[in-house]
Protein backbone atom coordinates (compact mmCIF):
# COMPACT_ATOMS: atom_id res chain seq x y z
CA UNK A 1 0.00 0.00 0.00
CA UNK A 2 1.06 3.46 -0.58
CA UNK A 3 1.91 5.35 2.53
CA UNK A 4 0.81 8.85 2.82
CA UNK A 5 3.32 10.85 1.42
CA UNK A 6 3.67 8.80 -1.99
CA UNK A 7 -0.08 9.33 -2.29
CA UNK A 8 0.22 13.12 -1.53
CA UNK A 9 2.81 13.20 -4.38
CA UNK A 10 0.95 11.62 -7.07
CA UNK A 11 -1.88 14.00 -6.04
CA UNK A 12 -0.13 17.28 -6.39
CA UNK A 13 1.43 16.19 -9.76
CA UNK A 14 -2.02 15.34 -11.37
CA UNK A 15 -2.92 18.75 -10.24
CA UNK A 16 0.52 20.89 -11.04
CA UNK A 17 0.24 19.10 -14.51
CA UNK A 18 2.77 17.08 -13.68
CA UNK A 19 5.18 20.06 -12.94
CA UNK A 20 6.71 20.55 -9.14
CA UNK A 21 9.19 22.65 -7.51
CA UNK A 22 12.57 21.44 -6.28
CA UNK A 23 11.28 21.74 -2.00
CA UNK A 24 8.06 20.01 -3.08
CA UNK A 25 10.51 17.30 -4.78
CA UNK A 26 12.18 17.93 -1.54
CA UNK A 27 9.34 17.39 0.78
CA UNK A 28 7.83 14.33 -1.03
CA UNK A 29 11.31 12.71 -0.51
CA UNK A 30 13.42 13.22 -3.02
CA UNK A 31 16.89 13.75 -2.48
CA UNK A 32 19.54 16.30 -4.40
CA UNK A 33 21.08 13.41 -6.02
CA UNK A 34 17.83 11.77 -6.91
CA UNK A 35 16.51 15.05 -8.54
CA UNK A 36 19.78 15.87 -10.22
CA UNK A 37 20.15 11.89 -11.62
CA UNK A 38 16.19 12.25 -13.11
CA UNK A 39 17.41 15.36 -14.68
CA UNK A 40 21.01 13.91 -16.22
CA UNK A 41 18.91 11.11 -17.59
CA UNK A 42 15.94 13.13 -19.06
CA UNK A 43 13.17 11.46 -16.66
CA UNK A 44 12.98 14.81 -15.53
CA UNK A 45 12.95 18.41 -17.50
CA UNK A 46 14.53 21.45 -16.23
CA UNK A 47 12.11 24.07 -17.23
CA UNK A 48 13.47 27.18 -15.15
CA UNK A 49 15.43 26.80 -11.83
CA UNK A 50 14.18 25.10 -9.59
CA UNK A 51 10.85 24.30 -11.40
CA UNK A 52 10.33 20.73 -13.18
CA UNK A 53 8.46 18.77 -15.35
CA UNK A 54 8.61 15.08 -14.18
CA UNK A 55 7.56 13.40 -18.07
CA UNK A 56 8.97 13.58 -21.25
CA UNK A 57 7.39 15.87 -24.09
CA UNK A 58 5.80 19.38 -24.45
CA UNK A 59 4.16 21.49 -20.99
CA UNK A 60 0.19 21.72 -21.20
CA UNK A 61 -0.12 25.64 -20.99
CA UNK A 62 -1.22 24.90 -17.74
CA UNK A 63 2.31 23.13 -17.20
CA UNK A 64 4.06 26.48 -18.73
CA UNK A 65 1.59 28.47 -15.89
CA UNK A 66 2.63 26.08 -12.68
CA UNK A 67 6.61 26.59 -13.79
CA UNK A 68 6.71 30.17 -13.76
CA UNK A 69 4.98 30.62 -10.63
CA UNK A 70 7.01 28.11 -8.99
CA UNK A 71 10.20 29.05 -9.79
CA UNK A 72 9.15 32.96 -8.86
CA UNK A 73 8.79 31.26 -5.56
CA UNK A 74 6.86 31.89 -1.88
CA UNK A 75 3.48 34.54 -2.57
CA UNK A 76 3.75 34.49 -6.28
CA UNK A 77 0.53 34.26 -7.70
CA UNK A 78 -0.88 35.01 -11.67
CA UNK A 79 -2.42 38.40 -12.30
CA UNK A 80 -3.06 40.89 -15.17
CA UNK A 81 -3.74 39.35 -18.69
CA UNK A 82 -2.59 35.53 -17.39
CA UNK A 83 -5.28 35.96 -14.08
CA UNK A 84 -7.68 36.79 -16.33
CA UNK A 85 -6.82 33.50 -19.17
CA UNK A 86 -7.16 31.58 -16.26
CA UNK A 87 -10.59 33.07 -14.52
CA UNK A 88 -11.84 32.95 -17.96
CA UNK A 89 -12.17 36.75 -18.87
CA UNK A 90 -10.30 36.77 -22.03
CA UNK A 91 -10.37 33.33 -24.60
CA UNK A 92 -6.79 34.43 -25.22
CA UNK A 93 -3.69 33.42 -23.62
CA UNK A 94 -1.60 35.75 -22.73
CA UNK A 95 1.85 36.12 -24.77
CA UNK A 96 3.74 37.02 -21.59
CA UNK A 97 3.05 35.25 -18.17
CA UNK A 98 1.99 37.80 -15.32
CA UNK A 99 3.08 37.24 -11.84
CA UNK A 100 2.12 39.41 -8.60
CA UNK A 101 4.33 39.28 -5.48
CA UNK A 102 3.66 41.17 -2.40
CA UNK A 103 5.61 44.49 -2.87
CA UNK A 104 6.92 44.52 1.30
CA UNK A 105 9.44 41.56 0.54
CA UNK A 106 13.02 41.36 -0.39
CA UNK A 107 13.45 42.02 -4.26
CA UNK A 108 16.40 38.89 -4.17
CA UNK A 109 13.62 36.75 -3.21
CA UNK A 110 12.18 36.73 -6.57
CA UNK A 111 13.98 35.19 -9.68
CA UNK A 112 13.78 36.92 -12.94
CA UNK A 113 12.59 34.54 -15.67
CA UNK A 114 12.27 35.23 -19.72
CA UNK A 115 8.52 35.39 -20.46
CA UNK A 116 7.26 36.40 -17.20
CA UNK A 117 6.67 39.94 -16.42
CA UNK A 118 6.70 40.34 -12.14
CA UNK A 119 4.63 42.79 -10.78
CA UNK A 120 5.36 43.93 -7.15
CA UNK A 121 1.54 44.44 -5.13
CA UNK A 122 1.05 46.50 -2.00
CA UNK A 123 -1.89 44.63 -0.79
CA UNK A 124 -1.44 40.86 -2.63
CA UNK A 125 -4.51 38.75 -1.63
CA UNK A 126 -4.45 35.65 -3.46
CA UNK A 127 -7.65 34.26 -4.47
CA UNK A 128 -8.53 31.09 -2.00
CA UNK A 129 -8.27 27.86 -4.26
CA UNK A 130 -7.82 24.32 -2.64
CA UNK A 131 -4.58 22.62 -2.26
CA UNK A 132 -2.21 22.77 -5.64
CA UNK A 133 -4.89 24.44 -7.54
CA UNK A 134 -2.99 27.58 -9.86
CA UNK A 135 -2.49 30.91 -7.67
CA UNK A 136 -4.27 33.94 -9.05
CA UNK A 137 -5.76 36.94 -8.05
CA UNK A 138 -9.10 37.29 -7.50
CA UNK A 139 -11.71 38.36 -10.56
CA UNK A 140 -11.85 41.71 -8.68
CA UNK A 141 -8.40 42.34 -8.45
CA UNK A 142 -7.46 41.04 -11.81
CA UNK A 143 -10.33 43.32 -13.20
CA UNK A 144 -8.76 46.21 -11.28
CA UNK A 145 -5.51 45.66 -12.19
CA UNK A 146 -5.79 45.53 -15.87
CA UNK A 147 -8.10 49.09 -15.52
CA UNK A 148 -4.76 50.09 -14.20
CA UNK A 149 -2.51 49.00 -17.11
CA UNK A 150 -5.22 49.79 -19.62
CA UNK A 151 -4.40 52.40 -22.42
CA UNK A 152 -7.50 53.82 -22.82
CA UNK A 153 -10.81 53.88 -21.09
CA UNK A 154 -12.31 51.57 -24.17
CA UNK A 155 -9.76 48.69 -23.30
CA UNK A 156 -10.55 48.91 -19.07
CA UNK A 157 -14.80 49.44 -20.05
CA UNK A 158 -13.69 45.86 -21.98
CA UNK A 159 -12.63 44.04 -18.78
CA UNK A 160 -15.82 45.50 -16.70
CA UNK A 161 -18.17 44.24 -18.88
CA UNK A 162 -16.62 41.08 -19.44
CA UNK A 163 -16.42 40.26 -15.34
CA UNK A 164 -19.66 41.24 -15.33
CA UNK A 165 -21.54 39.84 -18.25
CA UNK A 166 -20.30 36.91 -17.73
CA UNK A 167 -21.08 36.53 -14.82
CA UNK A 168 -17.82 36.35 -13.37
CA UNK A 169 -17.97 38.98 -10.76
CA UNK A 170 -20.79 41.50 -9.37
CA UNK A 171 -21.02 45.35 -9.69
CA UNK A 172 -21.27 45.02 -5.64
CA UNK A 173 -18.12 42.68 -4.90
CA UNK A 174 -16.05 45.15 -8.09
CA UNK A 175 -17.14 48.14 -5.70
CA UNK A 176 -15.98 46.44 -2.43
CA UNK A 177 -12.50 45.99 -4.26
CA UNK A 178 -12.10 49.33 -5.50
CA UNK A 179 -13.27 50.69 -2.05
CA UNK A 180 -9.87 48.47 -0.25
CA UNK A 181 -7.40 50.63 -2.59
CA UNK A 182 -6.29 53.25 -1.56
CA UNK A 183 -4.43 54.26 -4.70
CA UNK A 184 -6.72 53.61 -8.13
CA UNK A 185 -6.25 55.07 -11.83
CA UNK A 186 -9.63 56.60 -12.86
CA UNK A 187 -11.66 56.03 -9.81
CA UNK A 188 -14.87 57.84 -10.08
CA UNK A 189 -14.73 56.91 -13.99
CA UNK A 190 -14.79 53.51 -12.76
CA UNK A 191 -17.35 53.66 -10.24
CA UNK A 192 -19.93 54.68 -13.13
CA UNK A 193 -18.66 52.20 -15.65
CA UNK A 194 -18.86 49.29 -12.87
CA UNK A 195 -22.96 50.52 -12.29
CA UNK A 196 -23.38 50.30 -16.47
CA UNK A 197 -22.00 47.25 -16.83
CA UNK A 198 -24.35 46.14 -14.35
CA UNK A 199 -27.18 47.55 -16.05
CA UNK A 200 -26.53 45.69 -19.29
CA UNK A 201 -23.80 47.82 -20.99
CA UNK A 202 -21.61 44.42 -22.15
CA UNK A 203 -18.96 46.24 -24.35
CA UNK A 204 -17.43 49.65 -24.96
CA UNK A 205 -19.41 50.31 -27.73
CA UNK A 206 -22.65 50.05 -25.76
CA UNK A 207 -21.32 52.95 -23.43
CA UNK A 208 -20.61 54.76 -26.37
CA UNK A 209 -24.10 54.52 -27.56
CA UNK A 210 -25.84 55.01 -23.81
CA UNK A 211 -23.71 58.15 -23.08
CA UNK A 212 -23.20 59.58 -26.07
CA UNK A 213 -26.30 58.75 -28.30
CA UNK A 214 -28.77 58.36 -25.81
CA UNK A 215 -28.29 60.15 -22.73
CA UNK A 216 -26.42 63.14 -24.15
CA UNK A 217 -29.56 63.80 -26.55
CA UNK A 218 -32.48 62.97 -24.46
CA UNK A 219 -33.91 59.44 -26.07
CA UNK A 220 -35.50 57.67 -24.02
CA UNK A 221 -34.57 54.78 -21.65
CA UNK A 222 -33.77 51.45 -23.55
CA UNK A 223 -34.12 47.97 -22.00
CA UNK A 224 -30.30 46.33 -22.17
CA UNK A 225 -30.04 43.08 -23.39
CA UNK A 226 -33.76 42.23 -23.33
CA UNK A 227 -34.56 38.49 -23.58
CA UNK A 228 -36.73 37.63 -26.83
CA UNK A 229 -37.77 34.09 -27.48
CA UNK A 230 -37.15 33.32 -30.95
CA UNK A 231 -37.42 30.14 -32.66
CA UNK A 232 -36.27 27.68 -30.34
CA UNK A 233 -34.08 29.79 -28.32
CA UNK A 234 -33.32 33.56 -26.10
CA UNK A 235 -32.25 36.08 -27.68
CA UNK A 236 -30.82 39.41 -26.04
CA UNK A 237 -31.25 42.54 -27.47
CA UNK A 238 -28.34 45.04 -26.95
CA UNK A 239 -31.14 48.18 -26.60
CA UNK A 240 -34.75 47.43 -26.72
CA UNK A 241 -37.20 50.47 -26.66
CA UNK A 242 -39.81 48.11 -25.67
CA UNK A 243 -43.03 50.68 -25.99
CA UNK A 244 -42.17 52.31 -29.35
CA UNK A 245 -41.34 48.84 -30.82
CA UNK A 246 -37.54 49.63 -31.84
CA UNK A 247 -34.71 47.73 -31.13
CA UNK A 248 -30.87 49.37 -31.43
CA UNK A 249 -28.18 46.32 -31.92
CA UNK A 250 -24.50 47.91 -31.41
CA UNK A 251 -21.99 45.49 -33.93
CA UNK A 252 -17.95 46.85 -33.50
CA UNK A 253 -16.91 44.37 -36.37
CA UNK A 254 -16.38 46.24 -39.28
CA UNK A 255 -16.81 43.56 -41.86
CA UNK A 256 -19.10 40.20 -40.99
CA UNK A 257 -18.80 36.88 -43.36
CA UNK A 258 -21.35 35.95 -44.83
CA UNK A 259 -22.84 33.42 -42.55
CA UNK A 260 -22.55 36.66 -39.59
CA UNK A 261 -24.63 38.76 -42.31
CA UNK A 262 -27.14 36.21 -42.81
CA UNK A 263 -27.23 35.68 -38.92
CA UNK A 264 -28.00 39.10 -38.35
CA UNK A 265 -30.40 39.32 -41.17
CA UNK A 266 -32.51 36.36 -40.06
CA UNK A 267 -32.50 37.57 -36.37
CA UNK A 268 -33.80 41.35 -37.39
CA UNK A 269 -36.70 39.64 -39.91
CA UNK A 270 -37.82 37.43 -36.66
CA UNK A 271 -37.73 41.22 -34.82
CA UNK A 272 -39.88 42.55 -37.54
CA UNK A 273 -42.35 39.41 -37.14
CA UNK A 274 -42.74 40.30 -33.85
CA UNK A 275 -43.34 43.89 -34.06
CA UNK A 276 -39.81 45.11 -33.74
CA UNK A 277 -37.78 47.55 -35.68
CA UNK A 278 -34.07 47.09 -35.82
CA UNK A 279 -31.61 49.96 -36.67
CA UNK A 280 -27.92 48.85 -36.91
CA UNK A 281 -25.05 50.90 -35.83
CA UNK A 282 -21.21 50.17 -35.28
CA UNK A 283 -18.01 52.43 -34.10
CA UNK A 284 -18.41 55.55 -36.05
CA UNK A 285 -22.06 55.41 -35.69
CA UNK A 286 -21.43 56.24 -31.58
CA UNK A 287 -18.69 57.94 -31.94
CA UNK A 288 -17.77 60.40 -34.21
CA UNK A 289 -21.30 60.35 -35.99
CA UNK A 290 -23.16 60.26 -32.85
CA UNK A 291 -25.52 63.48 -33.40
CA UNK A 292 -26.73 62.06 -36.67
CA UNK A 293 -27.35 58.35 -35.06
CA UNK A 294 -29.33 60.28 -32.92
CA UNK A 295 -31.34 61.94 -35.39
CA UNK A 296 -32.43 58.76 -37.06
CA UNK A 297 -32.87 57.20 -33.77
CA UNK A 298 -35.41 60.00 -32.84
CA UNK A 299 -37.44 59.91 -36.23
CA UNK A 300 -37.85 55.89 -36.13
CA UNK A 301 -39.29 56.60 -32.90
CA UNK A 302 -41.37 59.55 -33.53
CA UNK A 303 -43.30 57.25 -36.04
CA UNK A 304 -43.85 55.11 -33.77
CA UNK A 305 -45.12 57.66 -31.09
CA UNK A 306 -42.37 58.62 -29.15
CA UNK A 307 -43.48 62.34 -28.24
CA UNK A 308 -40.47 63.48 -27.16
CA UNK A 309 -37.82 66.51 -27.62
CA UNK A 310 -34.48 65.27 -29.02
CA UNK A 311 -31.73 67.64 -27.70
CA UNK A 312 -28.29 68.76 -28.26
CA UNK A 313 -25.06 67.43 -27.23
CA UNK A 314 -23.40 70.54 -27.24
CA UNK A 315 -22.61 74.12 -28.87
CA UNK A 316 -21.37 72.00 -31.66
CA UNK A 317 -24.35 69.80 -32.07
CA UNK A 318 -25.51 68.23 -35.71
CA UNK A 319 -28.75 66.28 -33.96
CA UNK A 320 -31.42 69.17 -34.45
CA UNK A 321 -29.96 69.48 -38.40
CA UNK A 322 -30.27 65.98 -39.34
CA UNK A 323 -33.92 65.68 -37.32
Amino acid sequence: MEDERSLRWRSQLQSQSGVVSREQARVAGFTEKAIAWRLRSGTWQRIHRGAYATFTGDLSREGILWAAVLCVGPGAALSHETAAEVHGLTNEPSTRIHISVPAGHDRSRYRKIRGVVIHRARCLVPEQQPPWQLPRTTVEDTVLDLIGAARSFDDAYGWIAAAIGRRLTTAELLGKALAARSRMRWRAWVTDAVQDAADGVHSPLERHYVHGVERAHGLPLARRQAMRRQGSGNRYLDNLYEEHGVCVELDGVAAHPPEGRWRDTHRDNANLVQGTETLRYGWPDATEHRCRTAAEIAAVLRSRGWTGTLRPCGPGCTAAKCD
